[in-house]
């Protein structure tokens, strides 16, 4: 499906601009944000699901097979990045030796940095249903953490599905964390302090990381921050249901997702899957765990949250109920979403700063 755009910065300002309207104009533009399951949709939010829709834009894919869906989506991240982006201290592009050949990533140092004590990193992996996303598509996330939290931020090109399908993606975060844990005096970080996070499926592959580490003789993550990751591929808790339709990720989005990611034959209760599957989720790193309120994915991250939190993991999970699905990407322009991405830099600051998140 072609849609008619404007050139990406004016898209920006114009999104920008609908999203910082006062609430009631925006109401009054927009129509009332909906209310489910108890929880109000933020005004900011509404109105840029208004604006996607009016736009043609009804899900992550637009059912689109995966090359199409690829530029579609890095149509969607250009207007949702301004054109002076975030100023980091060194951005610098490179090569991460792994198993089946060598993964793009890409280095954020932030400005300003302390003296005397290399910093902390998050090792990143991009979210988009392990089929789309990229580094471009989440430049301005990685920036903005790294920015916030203070740490360096290793953000990895992982192979993606269906041409690469599982657990090509796993096999490849696994190698960059091992590979930023070995490598740390060269990349000038802090080696007991390296983090992995990400957003739906990275948060996925994170939280799969995580596990290898603790079952394995390597190297262990000092935390997890698990942006409203997919823990449960086996089954479809309620939330999918429930926001099924119309909250920028769709089920018919994850459906696709999952199955370009998981070939015929694939075990969905795999934890290398689904996460939540896993019998035992004890002496995993620290995580903080951020769902959003209208999101397909809700109620499996916060099941997730509340299982390691069962076996003893220190646990933070803060659910935004005003938001959707993709919010790290929202916050250059939606005020909700980047009140939301402050408290999830400052509790990456912190758990990287003290042990415990």
């Amino acid at each position: 499906m072609d849609v008619p755009r404007l050139p990406s910065n004016v898209e920006f300002q114009f999104v920008r601009l609908a999203c910082g309207l006062p609430p009631r104009l925006q109401k009054a533009l927009f129509g009332k944000p909906p209310s489910i399951d108890g929880q109000v949709l933020a005004t900011d939010v509404h109105v840029l699901i208004e604006l996607a829709r009016r736009s043609g834009t009804r899900s992550y894919t637009n059912s689109l097979p995966p090359e199409q869906a690829r530029a579609f989506n890095r149509l969607g991240a250009k207007a949702m990045t301004p054109r002076r982006t975030i100023p980091m201290g060194r951005v610098e592009e490179m090569t991460i030796p792994s198993g089946a050949g060598a993964l793009g990533a890409r280095f954020y140092v932030p400005p300003n940095l302390p003296g005397g004590t290399p910093p902390p990193l998050l090792v990143f992996y991009h979210g988009g249903g392990w089929v789309i996303g990229s580094l471009d598509t989440h430049d301005w996330v990685c920036r903005f953490l790294a920015a916030v939290a203070g740490v360096a931020v290793l953000s990895v090109d992982y192979r993606l599905a269906p041409e690469h399908p599982f657990p090509a993606a796993i096999e490849d975060a696994w190698d960059a964390f091992a590979w930023a844990a070995a490598n740390a005096e060269a990349l000038g970080i802090d080696p007991a302090r390296i983090a992995v996070g990400g957003d739906s499926a990275g948060g996925n592959m994170a939280a799969v990381v995580s596990l290898r580490g603790r079952a394995e003789a390597g190297p262990e993550p000092a935390m997890q921050l698990l942006i409203y990751p997919v823990t449960d591929s086996a089954d479809d808790p309620r939330s999918r249901e429930l926001f099924a339709d119309g909250f920028m990720l769709t089920k018919a989005d994850m459906d696709l997702f999952e199955g370009h990611y998981l070939p015929p034959g694939s075990d969905a209760d795999d934890p290398r899957v689904s996460v939540f599957k896993a019998p035992d989720l004890s002496g995993l790193p620290p995580a903080y765990v951020a769902t959003a309120g209208f999101d397909p994915l809700r109620d499996e991250g916060e099941a997730y949250a509340l299982r390691m939190r069962e076996a003893g993991v220190s646990v933070a999970l803060r659910r935004y109920p005003g938001l959707v699905h993709g919010f790290a990407n929202h916050a250059s322009v939606s005020r909700s979403s980047r009140a939301a991405m402050f408290q999830l830099a400052g509790a990456l600051r912190m758990g990287l700063a003290t042990g415990t998140a």
